[in-house]
């Protein structure tokens, strides 16, 4: 439980820090994005599931609690790792009437891909045109040496903001939702290599009920 208080204290100052500031802005780099706080409303969005269908953020969580997972997409093994590690836990989130959705800005293609190769038990969708990414606060751009060097080095294609042209990553995180789509858990790192463990997000949906 220390390690739960501590990781709260974390949420809480990363979210007060940023009180006054756009957080529908993308941010200049990862450490700089501007979350949503506890207590306020999820963005309005248009999601897109593996087949390509359209979906709204609020009708996907309206009828039970979500835990809502952003990820940078498949090539990301640190991504992959925090996904796979949801089995552990996917038995007891059920049980407390939690449903879990992941949010990349790949293409649907990209996630259909994904799908088959690791076998997800979460259920995976596209956030191409950026509407959640950006609603959240958690949207960064991506420097263009960055971006060419990804694209030669390991032939990763990044998803593109329309109106620049530049490259946008969500910083990863982790967002608990109630019905009304009111935020109640918040777990945000600057550390693109660093996630929240499975056991303190189990305890993290316990307290947000």
């Amino acid at each position: 439980m220390k390690k739960l208080s501590l990781l709260v204290c974390v949420a809480a100052f990363i979210s007060f820090s940023s009180f006054a500031l756009d957080r529908t802005k993308i941010a200049d780099s990862v450490q700089n994005v501007t979350p949503l706080l506890n207590g306020q409303v999820a963005p309005k969005a248009t999601l897109l599931n593996v087949e390509g269908d359209p979906v709204s953020l609020k009708a996907l969580t309206m009828d039970k609690p979500t835990i809502l997972v952003f990820y940078r997409g498949g090539w990301c093994p640190y991504c992959n790792r925090q996904l796979a590690g949801l089995k552990d836990i996917e038995g007891q989130l059920d049980k407390l009437g939690y449903q879990i959705l992941a949010i990349s800005p790949e293409t649907p293609a990209q996630l259909q891909a994904q799908k088959l190769q690791t076998k997800f038990t979460v259920k995976l969708y596209s956030d191409a045109e950026l509407q959640a990414i950006g609603g959240f606060g958690i949207g960064y751009y991506v420097e263009n040496e960055q971006r060419n060097k990804m694209k030669t080095k390991w032939d990763i294609v990044l998803n593109s903001e329309k109106s620049s042209g530049t490259a946008v990553l969500p910083a990863p995180a982790v967002f608990i939702l109630d019905q009304k789509g009111v935020v109640k858990f918040n777990y945000v790192n600057p550390d693109t290599k660093t996630r929240i463990s499975p056991e303190l997000l189990y305890q993290a949906a316990k307290l947000s009920l």
